[in-house]
Order: C-alpha cells, then structure tokens, then sequence
C-alpha cells in the first residue's frame, strides 16, 4: 500500500529512542523527510538519516524556538508527531495517590501536556498552509490510570482532550488531528534498566525480569508480551497519511486489549 507520505515533511518530538526513534524510521522508510527533535541524539537515530535539532521541550520557550529554528531551513511542514513524553516514579511515592508535589505535577505536565501544545501552536500555520496532519502520543494510562503515575495519567487525560477539541477547530482549515494511546511498550523508558519497570520493580523489592514478564498479564494486556514500539509507528504512518482523509478526531488505543470499556 502506497501511504502517498514519499517527500512529505515531518516533524517527530521525543525521537531519539522507543516509540519517537521507531517513528522516525518508520517515515524514513516511506521516503519522507524527517527533521528529529530530543535533548540529545543518539547513534541510532543518527543512522536513520533524519535531520536533528536538540530542543528541551519541557521549558516554556523550548517548542517555540525549535518550531521557529526547523521552519527556518524548511518552511514546509506536513506532518507532525507530537511524541515528547514520559516521567519517572518519584523517589517513595509508590502507593502515594498524589505521586508526589507540586514540582513533579508541574514538569510531569511540562512534558506531556504542555509541550504538545506549545509545539502544535508554533507549528500550526505552516500545518495549515500545507493542510497536513497532527499525531499525539498519549497513553492508555489516560483511561485506566491505576497502573501509572497519577501524574502522568492526568497528562496524558488532558492531551486526550486537547487532541479530540483542536481536531474539532481546524478540520475545516484542512488540519487532521488524531491520537494515539499505547498500553505497556518495549521501550528504554518504560523496561529498560533504569526505567519506569526497574523502579518499580527496586520499590517492591522484586525482579526486574519477572516484573517485565509478567506486567502484560497484571494491567489485562491479552498478549503475552509488550508491544513493540514498531507497531505504535505503523499507527502514526496511518493516520498521517494523505489516504486517510477521513480520520479526524480519533483516538486509536494500541493496547492489547487491556482497556475494557468503550
């Protein structure tokens, strides 16, 4: 299938590893142009081929100087994923239903809320004047949030519902906006050393492997493993795609089934 994304030009925030890193490369290979966007690179999204620009996103004028340095190269954008994301358990909070105080409620919502909006507004006139497509990556932690951060749950609700009111306000300008919303990932953040998973896993005084393992069965995923971060970058491609001109407003749950209720 020939998902017509060949020269267009994307944008993709958090690219470095996991979901954004398997995104860039999934454009990559449908031929597009993309221009990557993280603290820092890495050897891996370097091989892809993609143009970097370092940007902190979580600081109130990190998206618009980026937007601003990216469009300067290029004025063209056709795509953009908003991806930047995520957030550590804080230190002795596990069983804490607030998760913490005010500073990590605030850079917890930095990231993944307030980023995505900064970037989305800096970069919507040029969205609109190609008449192009926005992806969020929210989360299924947005719908079922007992098995995440509380913070980053609510972050997360609140792009849902940013993503679902901007779709409603530039459909007729020729701007699709969609989301998507992963359950548990293979990803460095979420089960690599160091990560969400090995924190957790420290709090309860288990194993890391087997909190791995077993966490598809614990959150009611009907897989028996994570999903790859290869399978969230097919959604994005769909819903960025010119052939899809009717997705507009959608949340497509990635999730192995572990949202039970519409």
């Amino acid at each position: 299938m020939d998902l017509e994304l060949a020269g267009k030009r994307v944008l993709v925030t958090g690219a470095s590893k996991g979901i954004g890193l398997a995104i860039v490369r999934a454009f990559r290979a449908e031929g597009a142009s993309v221009t990557a966007v993280s603290r820092r690179s890495t050897p891996e999204l370097a091989a892809t081929g993609a143009t970097f620009v370092a940007a902190d996103l979580s600081e109130a004028d990190g998206p618009a100087r980026m937007v601003e340095a990216v469009l300067a190269a290029d004025p063209r954008l056709d795509v953009l994923v908003n991806n930047a994301g995520g957030g550590s358990l804080p230190e002795g909070s596990l069983g804490n239903v607030l998760d913490g105080g005010d500073d990590i409620w605030l850079d917890v919502f930095a990231l993944n809320f307030s980023s995505a909006v900064r970037v989305t507004r800096a970069a919507l006139p040029a969205l609109t004047e190609a008449r192009g497509a926005i992806v969020n990556i929210s989360s299924s932690a947005a719908r079922r949030p007992g098995h995440a951060p509380l913070p980053y749950s609510a972050a997360k609700a609140a792009l849902n519902i940013f993503s679902r009111g901007l779709a409603e306000r530039v459909a007729q300008e020729g701007v699709r906006v969609n989301t998507v919303s992963p359950a548990a990932t293979r990803t460095p953040a979420m089960a690599g050393e160091g990560g969400y998973l090995s924190q957790v896993a420290g709090a309860l005084g288990v194993e890391h492997a087997d909190l791995v393992a077993g966490l598809p069965k614990e959150v009611g995923m009907l897989t028996d493993s994570l999903i790859e971060p290869d399978e969230i970058a097919r959604a994005v491609l769909l819903l960025s795609s010119p052939t899809m001109p009717s997705a507009i407003g959608s949340n497509w749950v990635v999730d192995a089934g572990s949202v039970k209720a519409a």
